[in-house]
């Protein structure tokens, strides 16, 4: 991951400040910087979105394609993660960025493993036969810090925003199957993501926590907790990252921090999309390709 070199006396004047619950640009320890969000940004996609988080830059594209359901679950369609960190950082260039694309890749996998996550029984066309795979790719493009907040920000966009044509199955005399899609545009469905999770980050520095972190915030944190939370504030899965140790009582408060503050996203999140798609085709494209 992308990182900063920081001198002993930068490192001591943000934990310092986090102790005082100010941090360097003036936030306290439990807000976020502002985010920009916009969906709907590339053509040739089922959906898509792009988010801007501080520094950090996100593009997601959803492809809606036909496949086969899988032996274990054979009445369902399923998700695939492909994460790009062409960011233009050295670091992650070649192995490191691969390794990083993996490891995002992994995590929202877990993310969405669990089963009220998104309605995949919706993506069944007919079971055992066929289904919709929706291909989730993710590209960073730039690295700022928390970049894990930012993609599931992004990806539950670009999940708002996909639209699936409808189509029909239909049998002939001799039981041989076909599939017609529906030529109209607007007759297609949509999925519902009220229970998709967002993550939230929280970083332990000193003795206290934060969310969302800088590069340089980044540098002086030697553990972080990745939880992921629905709008509910219902916790879905949790991971540890870094070198150093969390006991069980900063866990604890770091897990009440990340519902809280994960219902707080989810809600700005959904009047943001909400009052964009209000705007209809009258909306004008600022973002990536606009």
């Amino acid at each position: 991951m992308a990182s900063v070199m920081l001198s002993e006396a930068e490192k001591l004047y943000i934990v310092h400040g986090v102790q005082e619950d100010l941090r360097v640009d003036g936030r306290g320890c439990e807000d976020y910087r502002c985010a920009e969000v916009e969906t709907d940004v590339v053509s040739n996609t089922s959906g898509s979105a792009r988010v801007k988080l501080g520094e950090t830059d996100i593009l997601v594209g959803i492809k809606a394609e036909m496949g086969t359901p899988k032996l274990e679950k054979p009445d369902e369609g399923y998700l695939e993660f492909f994460v790009d960190c062409s960011s233009n950082s050295p670091e992650l260039e070649g192995r490191g960025g691969e390794e990083l694309g993996t490891d995002i890749a992994n995590t929202l996998y877990r993310v969405f493993s669990c089963e009220n996550s998104v309605d995949l029984k919706s993506l069944c066309i007919n079971p055992k036969e066929h289904c919709w795979v929706l291909y989730v790719d993710v590209l960073l493009l730039e690295c700022g810090g928390n970049i894990f907040d930012a993609i599931s920000i992004a990806v539950k966009a670009a999940l708002f925003n996909t639209r699936i044509p409808k189509v029909r199955v239909l049998e002939d005399e001799e039981g041989t199957k076909e599939i017609e899609l529906s030529d109209d545009p607007y007759d297609c469905i949509r999925l519902s993501v009220d229970e998709v999770p967002c993550i939230v980050t929280l970083s332990k520095i000193g003795y206290r926590h934060v969310v969302d972190a800088t590069l340089q915030e980044e540098a002086c944190s030697l553990a972080s907790l990745l939880i992921s939370v629905t709008s509910k504030g219902a916790i879905t899965s949790m991971k540890k990252v870094g070198k150093g140790s969390l006991d069980p009582e900063s866990i604890f408060e770091m897990m009440e921090t990340g519902q809280r503050v994960g219902k707080s996203l989810h809600i700005a999140l959904q009047k943001i999309l909400d009052e964009e798609e209000n705007l209809g085709t009258s909306r004008p494209k600022v973002g990536f390709l606009g």
